[in-house]
């Protein structure tokens, strides 16, 4: 079996629906390139052989480990150190071999500097394969995308290359007990010292990966400003070594959690007792820069619930073609190949929008890293940085949470497709479902990304509020529509005005304006009951927005190719009834 090569969609979707056009000029300005390719086709080509390896080893090697892994977990926690096991240390060596630490790393790291757009396509066949496998491999590669951006040339210089190597990893330490989504009431602290470093004290809880050599932590400095303002980033190192060369522990692995699901990855709590830690970037403007690895977080979580779906829905469908009941095939049988069909257009659309976001990230990545060591961006690349931006901001959120809503209901149906055998450990659903539910929770649950949703779609209807509202007045949805428009485009304009419309309709009964014309203005938004009242709808419109986002790629898709329309006109049956039932809510 392969991942990638077995698959038409995956293929199709590599080939059309990543933004080749605006991505490879990016990492490849000329031809013939210094690897030797002479255009686009060979690149692509190029590309399709590595999503192959990946697609062969995630498909069989990663995916027989996951029961395993599950069963005997990821190692031990000895004499404070995170020990991985045979399994886990078998599958970092794998993906050494391939290279897949460098697969979009810079060539001066030792890395292969291909897009990050293949890196995500590869690291999803992952979470298909094992989401434990998918969690801990995050921190390699995450880690050292944040130290090439944030910090320093020595901490570059030394540990990209041994994170390429498999030799280090690292962890994001933000969590602490009674401040999970509150990071401004976060407790431990930094204080700087006469040599320019700083001592940590504190702990922080479900640390992924916490003992893998490097720690990126938020703390607050003492005297800083309270909440948000006051946070800073550290990059702290587990081992130092004193005048001698031994080695001095730096902070302590205080145990691993025993989990529901993804039993294959460790989940620490640290201990920090005056760590010894370097600033990055600037005092208390940590949370910004954090933010960066948060949000690239979230869109790889989209990734994982994705490869948690395919894994599920695969299970299902491998059943149905060998299983029997009433002298019939379950595939012959009306209900079940209904439920199918409409279980796997949920996993085909949303497969569509992901891999559109990760053609948006994989720009805005690598304008930003422009940006950021070489000055300006040229005016051509500014325009798509600020395109490729506003597409992130608005998905980051949507992705994180109609994956993961979408992962755990996915698993719940075919662990009831399967019947009996879906509760038995011996059939992957059981564990796939265990393992659903911590994408629901980390990087912010799904309460916080609606919110996170919520938030940022006011602020876009506030920067023009007259603009929005009066989009929706008159009857006709298409008048900025070209006659040369699709069906599909005009399907997703109706679908989308009916939405606006609707929204406004809330937002005028939580507001409570008193004269039509103080809805544009800002005053009107600023009462405290109505605001709590809308953010009571804020999953609603969520889930609203989620659905808007995927009829308006495959509305793009389908504009593009025709083959492509029998989705669209599937998934917007599909959302229909949804959309119909949000609408009623908010009429309530």
């Amino acid at each position: 079996m392969n991942f990638y090569a077995d698959s038409s969609e995956w293929k199709y979707l590599m080939r059309h629906a990543l933004d080749w056009d605006s991505i490879i000029p990016l990492y490849y300005p000329t031809f013939p390139t210094p690897e030797g390719f002479n255009n686009k086709e060979e690149l692509l080509g190029f590309f399709e052989e590595l999503l192959t390896q990946t697609g062969d080893w995630t498909a069989n090697a990663v995916k027989n480990r996951a029961k395993i892994l599950d069963h005997e977990g990821p190692g031990k926690i000895e004499n404070f150190c995170m020990i991985p096991n045979e399994h886990l240390e078998a599958f970092y060596n794998e993906a050494k071999s391939l290279e897949f630490f460098g697969l979009s790393m810079d060539p001066r790291y030792g890395g292969l500097g291909v897009p990050v757009s293949i890196s995500m396509l590869a690291i999803e066949q992952i979470g298909r394969a094992c989401p434990s496998s998918f969690t801990q491999i995050g921190f390699f590669t995450s880690i050292a995308d944040m130290i090439e951006r944030f910090c320093t040339d020595d901490i570059k210089e030394k540990y990209i290359p041994m994170i390429l190597k498999a030799e280090i990893s690292g962890s994001m330490c933000l969590t602490e007990p009674g401040a999970g989504s509150d990071l401004g009431s976060l407790r431990t602290s930094a204080e700087k010292t006469t040599d320019g470093t700083y001592l940590l004290n504190g702990s922080k809880i479900f640390i992924t990966n916490a003992g893998g050599g490097l720690a990126l932590v938020l703390a607050k400095i003492k005297g800083a400003p309270e909440g948000l303002d006051g946070i800073s980033l550290f990059f702290a190192k587990e081992w130092l070594e004193d005048e001698q060369g031994n080695k001095i522990k730096n902070y302590k692995i205080v145990k691993n959690e025993d989990k529901m699901g993804l039993h294959g990855s460790f989940t620490c709590e640290v201990l920090y007792e005056n760590t010894k830690a370097t600033l990055v970037g600037e005092e208390h403007k940590g949370l910004a820069l954090m933010f960066h690895l948060m949000n690239e977080a979230r869109v790889a979580v989209g990734l994982q619930s994705l490869g948690g779906i395919e894994a599920c829905l695969s299970a299902v469908r491998k059943y149905a073609g060998e299983r029997e009941q009433f002298g019939k095939q379950l595939l012959d049988l009306p209900l079940y190949k209904r439920n199918l069909e409409s279980w796997e257009t949920q996993r085909d659309a949303f497969r569509a929008l992901m891999v559109d976001t990760v053609s948006h990230f994989d720009i805005s990545q690598k304008l930003d890293l422009k940006k950021r060591h070489h000055g300006e961006l040229t005016k051509e690349e500014t325009i798509l940085y600020k395109k490729s931006m506003k597409v992130i901001r608005r998905r980051t959120p949507l992705v994180k949470f109609y994956g993961s809503e979408l992962f755990t209901n996915l698993s719940t149906k075919a662990i009831q497709a399967l019947g009996g055998y879906g509760f038995m450990r011996e059939y992957d659903v059981e564990r796939l479902h265990r393992d659903s539910f911590a994408p629901l929770l980390y990087e912010g649950t799904s309460q916080i990304q609606s919110l996170m949703a919520l938030k940022d779609l006011i602020k876009y209807i506030m920067k023009k509020p007259s603009s929005f509202f009066l989009s929706t007045l008159g009857n006709s949805p298409f008048v900025s529509l070209t006659g040369d428009a699709s069906e599909y485009q005009k399907s997703f304009m109706k679908t989308q005005f009916e939405f606006k419309r609707n929204l406004i309709g809330l937002l005028i009964h939580c507001l409570k304006p008193s004269s039509i014309d103080k809805i544009f203005k800002l005053e009107s938004w600023q009462d405290p009951k109505g605001i709590d009242e809308l953010m009571s709808y804020a999953e609603s419109i969520t889930w609203a927005l989620s659905y808007i986002e995927t009829l308006r790629v495959l509305a793009q898709h389908a504009s593009k190719d025709e083959a492509r329309g029998e989705l669209f006109r599937r998934y917007d049956r599909l959302v229909a009834p949804q959309f119909a039932a949000i609408f009623t809510e908010w009429k309530l």
